[in-house]
């Protein structure tokens, strides 16, 4: 697995995890304004094979709560940049510099969703056993063997 591969898979393992519900990492537009994968890995699953305790149920649901708030804020967002792309285009002479001001105002505002998302995940894990801690290990390790072989079947179609 070549370096920029490797990055991609850490980067998008620490994201699966911290995006649990999966909503904030895989749904809410990332830098680029795509959408990442699957929604659905497995969280139902995850959150059954975890066996919380009263405690982490609570936070658990108060992430999720907070990943839905955060992807719906973060798609309004992403609308205003849209809707100055719209505006510009509509004059004689767009002001390009107006489009990627707000769009730089909307990444940094959709980063600090994300940071703060990612927070409110980590905490969870952090209390999290061992045990626990091994079930998340083990689903991150059957996702990224999913996702490198997805990535050498691209790979192999585009001849490379």
């Amino acid at each position: 697995m070549n370096n920029c591969l490797r990055k991609r898979v850490a980067v998008w393992a620490a994201a699966a995890f911290i995006s649990l519900s999966g909503a904030a990492a895989f749904a809410q537009p990332g830098p680029h304004g795509h959408h990442g994968g699957d929604a659905s890995f497995g969280i139902a699953a995850l959150k059954g094979k975890l066996n919380l305790n009263t405690s982490q149920q609570t936070m658990w649901d108060n992430a999720v709560a907070q990943t839905k708030t955060a992807h719906d804020t973060g798609r309004a967002n992403m609308q205003q940049i849209k809707d100055a792309m719209t505006a510009e285009l509509a004059k004689a002479e767009p002001d390009l510099a107006v489009v990627a001001a707000v769009a730089d105002n909307v990444q940094a505002s959709n980063s600090a969703l994300r940071k703060q998302v990612r927070n409110t995940w980590l905490a969870l894990y952090a209390t999290f056993t061992p045990d626990q801690k091994a079930i998340v290990r083990d689903t991150l390790k059957q996702r990224m063997a999913r996702m490198e072989s997805f990535h050498q079947k691209m790979l192999e179609r585009r001849g490379r």
